[in-house]
């Protein structure tokens, strides 16, 4: 007997009606489901009349529940790791889980469906070149501004989850680092009460401010910086200002050749004279 398949099921983060046909299969028919808290994916399966078997997969004990799997997969039953909301291993328990079976040779199948992040992405109008997802921000200010400050020249969005009760000091933070960058908050995202706001930092506080009590799980986008965009023709006037950002002249010509389709030597022509090397 061969071993079995690790399924990687994403199920909703609010709504019911968004989990896939094919996630409500896949979790009837393995042999076990592997979940972060027992309690919220049994709601579900009784939603769905799944019978499967559920087992805890939670992060305090991760390590030593992903090696009972791995025993388990390794006899040849399928399993399906679910989180209690959205897809397991993003900044939810199962990285170390899949990590073993691709270290074991044992087949890892993702089943795709709801995500916080791309929801919020998708209906921000923001991350117009891309984005970053940092996940969970550190819940001390020290560590959250540090966090922050690394991505304060990023030029992509900036994409991370918060709590209710640590989101206005967060945005806070945000205001002394991005008070000129629109953000979108979006929370209880495909629930009933779900919402969405755009706009520059201290709106959001203001708005927040006045609220009694703030609920649910919140995913905040931060535009990306568009000083930090080259998108001028002029190689010249780029490597000025990434002397000014502090770059060499090495790393400044490679990314301009880059950003602009240059070859380097004609980039490189310009950053001596820039540097006052000839």
């Amino acid at each position: 007997m061969g071993s079995g398949v690790l399924y990687v099921v994403a199920t909703p983060i609010g709504n019911l009606e968004d989990i896939t046909y094919r996630a409500v299969r896949i979790l009837s028919e393995v042999s076990l489901i592997a979940a972060e808290d027992t309690r919220v994916t049994r709601k579900l399966l009784n939603h769905f009349d799944i019978q499967t078997p559920v087992k805890s997969h939670y992060k305090d004990r991760e390590l030593a529940q992903a090696k009972a799997f791995l025993e388990i997969l390794r006899a040849g039953r399928d399993i399906g790791l679910v989180s209690d909301a959205g897809t397991p291993a993003i900044s939810d328990p199962g990285q170390i889980l899949v990590e073993l079976c691709h270290q074991n040779s044992i087949k890892v199948v993702p089943i795709p469906g709801p995500s916080a992040v791309v929801a919020l992405v998708s209906s921000s109008g923001l991350c117009k070149d891309g984005f970053v997802f940092i996940g969970f921000l550190p819940s001390k200010k020290s560590a959250k501004t540090k966090t922050l400050i690394s991505f304060q020249q990023e030029h992509r969005g900036v994409v991370f989850y918060e709590s209710p009760r640590r989101i206005l000091k967060t945005l806070e933070v945000c205001k002394d680092l991005f008070p000129q960058r629109k953000i979108c908050l979006g929370r209880e995202l495909t629930k009933l009460h779900e919402e969405i706001q755009v706009g520059k930092v201290q709106f959001l506080i203001d708005l927040y401010a006045k609220k009694d009590l703030i609920r649910g799980e919140i995913v905040v986008v931060v535009d990306g910086d568009d000083a930090n965009v080259l998108t001028l023709d002029d190689p010249v006037a780029l490597l000025e200002l990434l002397k000014e950002q502090g770059l060499t002249m090495k790393d400044a010509v490679k990314k301009i050749a880059k950003d602009l389709g240059l070859s380097k030597s004609d980039v490189y022509e310009h950053g001596l004279r820039v540097w006052g090397k000839r």
